[in-house]
């Protein structure tokens, strides 16, 4: 006996097993990416200058999961096959302090905000308006830093601008980012040594002030003018009898 199958499940057959192969797709993992430190290990002075990174703030379109590709015509489209494995905005922070740490020798750096009491030498406040590539554009970072002293007065400020070729990758323009940021590390950590190593300025002694003349008593005030009191006046005499 010849089995007759209806067109009608051919179609739901068919449906099926591209449905099926949807799903795999669907399935298949997206790649993660993480800035990388480059060379940077982990300092072992204790005793090294003590500063604090940031703020760091970043643009509002580097906060998003997806990487976003620079096109030709300068817009930016984001991947759908690759993200950040814990966000660009907080690998920038990460990165920044394990650098400038490693290149100053100390272990004595911390991230805004720092607990109350903390004493630091120098202060770095980093913005980054721009940090992004594409599959023809290079990567390009522009940022602007801020040195403040022990005492929080502005020591240096300057604008940067910074490029990083690669072969077109998604993974190779993490990398170049990467070094985009290892290249900013490098300066600041040039421009923080002097602002740090900065003697602390003696302070000047307290004045002495002049001795202030004492006022004499007054003596307390008469109803009338002083009139001298007459005292008796003692006479000897000798009475002789004859």
């Amino acid at each position: 006996m010849m089995t007759v199958v209806r067109p009608l499940a051919l179609l739901l057959t068919a449906l099926l097993m591209l449905s099926g192969c949807g799903l795999l797709q669907q399935q298949k993992p997206v790649p993660l990416y993480q800035l990388d430190s480059g060379e940077a290990v982990t300092p072992t002075r204790d005793n090294g200058v003590t500063v604090l990174v940031g703020p760091i703030s970043v643009a509002d379109y580097l906060r998003q999961q997806h990487l976003l590709q620079r096109q030709a015509d300068g817009s930016l489209v984001a991947a759908q096959n690759a993200r950040w494995a814990s966000g660009l905005a907080n690998d920038i922070d990460q990165q920044m302090l394990r650098q400038l740490a490693w290149r100053l020798d100390s272990q004595r750096l911390v991230l805004a905000p720092a607990a109350p009491g903390f004493s630091a030498d120098a202060q770095v406040m980093l913005t980054i308006t721009r940090l992004d590539s594409g599959p023809t554009q290079p990567a390009v970072l522009e940022a602007q830093w801020r040195l403040l002293d022990r005492r929080g007065q502005l020591r240096d400020s300057r604008l940067i601008r910074l490029e990083e070729a690669h072969g077109g990758p998604l993974a190779e323009q993490v990398k170049a980012q990467s070094a985009l940021l290892q290249r900013l590390a490098a300066e600041l950590a040039v421009a923080i040594q002097p602002v740090a190593a900065a003697d602390e300025p003696t302070p000047e002694p307290p004045r002495k002030k002049p001795p202030v003349a004492k006022a004499k008593p007054q003596e307390p005030a008469t109803a009338g003018p002083k009139i001298p009191v007459a005292e008796p006046i003692k006479i000897d005499t000798e009475v002789f009898r004859f």
